[in-house]
């Protein structure tokens, strides 16, 4: 069987309409976020929505939970949808709700969203002081139940030391090289490089404000930003977390940035005059769009295996390698 097609970030306004894109794409799994700052009852909540989903659209989409449920929903002609958090609000300050979440289905969790949290620093914020007293037994926690660390929106201290102090890969499931783009949430080369080197992940993002050139960014800058990444990192080390934002009313973008933690509006590396979600690449406007990226793969002169890689091959290793519980084998 062919390698799968898996998108490790997206946050759309769910509907029937973006899960039949998502077949019509080839997408077969997906990562998707449930919760920005959510409690957990909150998070429960979110899970209970996503059963309903999964009851109402069996022909679709299916829930993922380990890596085989990726063969399982390809043979079905169903994408397998896998949960994770961008922000450890989830599990509140109560560090048995690590294995609880897992119980559930969560399977990524960022230490920090922007800001510092009890577990280490955000990239937003002045100071970096690296990973809290919590953080360092959160992590051992998760490298225990098998929720992945993900440092997408934590600062460059906590991210090295995440990755230094977890036995088991980390990933940052959303950003791009800071060389190629510096927006504040891009990643420099020592953070990249700590990560990669401990058999984690980059997921390369398609949001516009991580993009050079924004939404005017051309398939081959993309591609070629990828490719040199592959070089410099590892072909196995490097896929895709498109942070796809389809259909999200602007209201949302409020929540991802403010949450409940100020009264202020947060405009992040947007602009206070398009406080909004910036217009994507006209050729990644969607998941029907994932065979471009792949076509602009192999414009770079990339070989057939190593687009497959990229295009989810790494990443379905990686959640066959990390998804499940220290010392059990992959399911």
């Amino acid at each position: 069987m062919t390698a799968p097609r898996i998108d490790n970030l997206q946050y759309a306004n769910w509907s029937p309409k973006i899960f039949r894109q998502m077949r019509e794409g080839g997408v077969d799994a997906v990562h998707v976020t449930i919760a920005y700052h959510e409690n957990f009852r909150e998070t429960v909540l979110n899970f209970e929505q996503w059963n309903r989903w999964f009851e109402a659209h069996p022909d679709l989409i299916t829930k993922g939970v380990w890596a085989g449920d990726i063969d399982r929903a390809r043979a079905a002609g169903q994408t397998a949808v896998f949960f994770g958090f961008q922000n450890p609000s989830p599990i509140e300050d109560d560090i048995g709700l690590v294995e609880i979440v897992h119980s559930l289905g969560a399977r990524f969790m960022q230490l920090t969203y922007n800001n510092q949290s009890l577990l280490a620093t955000g990239c937003y914020e002045a100071h970096d002081t690296g990973i809290t007293r919590m953080g360092r037994q959160v992590i051992k926690e998760m490298n225990r139940v098998g929720l992945v660390i993900d440092m997408s929106h934590s600062a460059d201290r906590s991210t090295i030391e995440a990755a230094e102090l977890s036995e088991r890969p980390i990933a940052i499931t959303h950003a791009n090289p800071h060389d190629w783009h510096p927006a504040l949430r891009n990643k420099r080369d020592a953070v990249i490089e700590a990560v990669t080197s401990h058999g984690g992940m980059l997921g390369f993002s398609l949001y516009p404000h991580h993009l050079k050139d924004g939404s005017d960014c051309t398939l081959q800058s993309f591609c070629d930003a990828m490719a040199r990444a592959a070089d410099r990192y590892g072909m196995d080390r490097i896929g895709i977390g498109s942070d796809l934002c389809q259909d999200q009313p602007d209201s949302v973008v409020e929540w991802m940035r403010v949450g409940r933690w100020s009264k202020e509006i947060d405009y992040g590396e947007g602009s206070a005059a398009a406080p909004g979600f910036p217009p994507m690449p006209a050729w990644f406007r969607d998941n029907r769009d994932f065979g471009n990226i792949e076509d602009g793969l192999r414009a770079t002169g990339m070989s057939a295996e190593d687009v497959a890689g990229i295009m989810g091959g790494n990443w379905y290793r990686f959640y066959a390698d990390n998804f499940t519980p220290q010392g059990a084998g992959s399911a």
